[in-house]
């Protein structure tokens, strides 16, 4: 609605998706939660399967504008319209969602996250199909999560950055299955692969976690805008990688 308020979306025809409840279904199986893509963030806030499963989510919907947009605003309308600065796509980039994507001449596909944004606002769904569903595999015992928004204020507001991050400890000073999800910080959402492999091999001594920092801050591809500079988001996701490594290790 923004966009078509300021003129600059080409389509003036659109179809209303609200009355399909079908899309709305908040759902666990023994793989993995599978939230509907019409799930409001009210919905995700209000499950308690998200809440067993997921619930670096229900931060993020929590922080997601006021009441007014959590009650209307969904999960498939967030990742559809692949602004790099969405609240939940990293939480879902973190967490190695699965995207079902559905076409009524083709049937059914399902896209993993990490090749579903394919530029600055630019998905990997075809001009007939619509994201149904998204699907969480459920985490290994033991996995740790964590959201964080960097912002002028906690809600209603565009994020400087904004990461979610998952691993498991292996001990005092090691991780395995590391992921991290950023957002604000390039065109689209990103993994940190570098970052990721550097703290899944290494020990972790103080050492090794500043190194990781640095390696993130290397891999983001932030711009100076109104809201931020590009060296502020580079400090900013490498404290937020090294925080989240120290409170893990803990």
């Amino acid at each position: 609605m923004v966009l078509v308020h300021y003129g600059v979306l080409p389509a003036r025809r659109f179809i209303d998706l609200w009355g399909l409840k079908a899309l709305r279904r908040i759902r666990a199986d023994k793989n993995a939660l599978e939230l509907g893509a019409m799930t409001t963030y009210s919905d995700a806030l209000g499950s308690q399967q998200v809440k067993r499963h997921l619930p670096i989510l229900q931060q993020a919907a929590r922080e997601v504008g006021g009441i007014q947009i959590q009650n209307r605003g969904t999960l498939g309308g967030n990742l559809v319209n692949a602004s790099p600065a969405g609240d939940t796509l990293p939480v879902f980039l973190a967490a190695d969602a699965e995207l079902v994507v559905a076409s009524a001449a083709r049937g059914a596909r399902r896209i993993p996250i990490d090749r579903f944004f394919t530029g600055y606002r630019k998905t990997a769904l075809e001009p007939d199909e619509l994201l149904v569903a998204i699907r969480v595999p459920h985490a290994p015992r033991g996995t740790r999560r964590s959201f964080r928004k960097v912002g002028t204020r906690a809600a209603q507001a565009i994020s400087k950055v904004v990461i979610a991050a998952s691993a498991r400890p292996l001990g005092k000073r090691r991780l395995a299955e590391v992921r991290f999800g950023v957002g604000s910080v390039a065109p689209t959402v990103v993994r940190l692969p570098r970052t990721e492999a550097h703290l899944t091999r290494e020990t972790l001594t103080p050492a090794a976690i500043a190194e990781a920092g640095r390696l993130a801050a290397g891999e983001v591809r932030p711009i100076d805008d109104l809201r931020s500079t590009a060296a502020y988001r580079r400090a900013v996701t490498a404290n937020l990688v090294r925080a989240f490594v120290e409170s893990t290790l803990k």
